[in-house]
């Protein structure tokens, strides 16, 4: 994260993980409407993923469920184990009780497809707040 010791603005960093074009363009432009200090970054798929975030610092994640190869929660669980307190959404127009209680036991959130702007402001509310804790 980049930030002034001036207590300024921190850079942080969201990679948009969908096989859809059209849906990471959704995502990234609900995010530039509520975060538009936030770098964005895209991966097609989960090994596309891990590569990104090998390369890049990433901050916090919003993942596709319904993807070819690893699904969005393998991913998660190994972003998760990779980093612990990363703020994670799984977004999925696939709403059942089994994929969002997988979600939540990898301490991620499940935010329903059609995306919201009040969906995905709940969820980086709580990103934010996550970050700022971990940055104290």
């Amino acid at each position: 994260m980049v930030g002034s010791e001036d207590g300024g603005t921190v850079q942080h960093t969201a990679l948009i993980v969908d096989d859809s074009k059209l849906a990471r363009m959704v995502v990234a432009k609900a995010l530039g409407r509520l975060r538009p200090d936030w770098l964005l970054m895209e991966a097609t798929d989960a090994d596309d993923a891990l590569a990104r975030v090998k390369e890049q610092a990433v901050h916090v994640a919003l993942i596709d469920f319904n993807m070819p190869g690893t699904d969005g929660l393998s991913l998660a669980a190994d972003l998760r184990k990779l980093w612990p307190a990363m703020p994670i959404a799984i977004i999925s127009a696939n709403v059942q009780d089994e994929i969002i209680a997988r979600a939540r036991a990898l301490d991620a959130t499940f935010v329903p497809k059609p995306l919201t702007d009040d969906a995905l402001g709940s969820f980086l509310s709580g990103a934010t707040l996550r970050l700022r804790r971990g940055a104290a």
